[in-house]
């Protein structure tokens, strides 16, 4: 963890980023590769979720054991996000979902807000929210933004690759809010994607917009 960001840099994980990034690899694989990341960045950034101390019963004894005791509150932002989603949900044993949509205007990258299904009152609530690709930054702290004014305790960020301008222009909305990813790339291109990266992850996983 650097400057509150926790790049998870398992061999399995660079084995993986390997063919995400390949221009070649055909959606399906695509699709699987992020739910395998997806769930190693998960793994390594939960590591303080609230427990509890329960008995089982044993076919030999009673054992004291440790359970989850939070229920996650995971917010996608769409389309890209989703294909977070069904690892994180597989993962952790209490989750509910909540959709934020942002639409970007390709001339001036800025984001804004087509669907919000948020709960009005966040208040004492752990949000995880997932977007593969941290480019310039904008849509991350913009649903931030959201999630934090509705009270949410605890708030993180989990992606798949980030690249240092986004994660500058980040930091100076969220300073404080802990990103988790697989890899850091060096910059962005004319257009705010990532270099290199791996293109369009939304179009990648789901087809390009009809």
């Amino acid at each position: 963890m650097t400057g509150g960001v926790l790049v998870v840099e398992h061999p399995l994980v660079r084995h993986r980023l390997v063919a995400l990034r390949d221009e070649t690899t055909e959606s399906a694989t695509f699709r699987q590769l992020v739910h395998e990341i997806s769930t190693f960045v998960a793994y390594e950034a939960l590591q303080d979720l609230a427990t509890e101390q329960v008995s089982v019963r044993t076919p030999v004894g009673v054992a004291t054991c440790t359970k989850v005791a939070e229920t996650v509150l995971l917010v996608p932002i769409l389309r890209a996000g989703l294909g977070m989603v069904p690892a994180i949900q597989e993962l952790l044993p209490y989750t509910e979902v909540a959709h934020v949509g942002l639409r970007r205007d390709e001339v001036t990258l800025r984001s804004e807000v087509y669907l919000d299904r948020l709960p009005r009152d966040l208040t004492g609530r752990r949000v995880v929210v997932c977007d593969p690709m941290l480019a310039t930054g904008g849509s991350l702290a913009q649903v931030c933004d959201l999630v934090v004014s509705r009270g949410a305790s605890e708030v993180q960020a989990l992606c798949l690759i980030a690249s240092m301008p986004g994660i500058e222009r980040f930091r100076q909305s969220h300073p404080e809010l802990p990103v988790a990813c697989a890899v850091v790339d060096p910059e962005l291109n004319g257009n705010g994607f990532i270099v290199p990266g791996l293109g369009d992850a939304g179009d990648r996983l789901f087809g390009p917009p009809s």
